[in-house]
């Protein structure tokens, strides 16, 4: 038995000469949702890495400030540790902003430092970033040792 292989005849007005053409016209309409959805997830991801940034800037800042002498060698020592700290981070340390330090410097007491770094509105991987969103923003404290030696002793705990 033989079977022939024939084309099925032909819709009218040439529908069949139009098969597969939809595809033709959603593929850049894809691409473009694919370029945007990169995008968006880079944008996210920069922002994530930023709020590590200051964290570990703010951490670094107030504990170096507490481990110190106070004054301003202290918080020079403690801008220091924080623009290594931003740094490390593959961030321009003079885009950082630190607040001076807030509370007492005596034994028990509690110091806090508050960094801040600009997030770019669009961020290209290789080009940079474009425009300016928001400032990230992250607070450390941390408390002066009780035992702490060179400190009056009625800042006792």
């Amino acid at each position: 038995m033989r079977v022939a292989h024939h084309r099925p005849p032909a819709a009218p007005g040439g529908a069949a000469r139009e098969r597969g053409s939809a595809g033709a016209e959603v593929l850049p309409f894809c691409v473009l949702i694919f370029v945007f959805g990169t995008l968006l997830l880079v944008n996210a991801w920069g922002v994530i890495d930023a709020k590590f940034a200051v964290t570990s800037a703010a951490r670094e800042a107030a504990r170096t400030y507490a481990e110190s002498d106070g004054g301003f060698a202290g918080e020079e020592a403690a801008r220091d540790a924080a623009e290594d700290a931003i740094a490390s981070y593959g961030r321009t340390p003079s885009r950082m902003e630190l607040s001076e330090p807030t509370g007492a410097f005596v034994r028990c007491g509690t110091v806090s430092y508050t960094a801040s770094y600009p997030v770019p509105a669009l961020q290209i991987p290789v080009i940079g970033g474009f425009g300016r969103a928001f400032d990230v923003t992250s607070s450390h404290s941390t408390r002066i040792d009780r035992l702490r030696a060179g400190l009056d002793a009625a800042s006792a705990c």
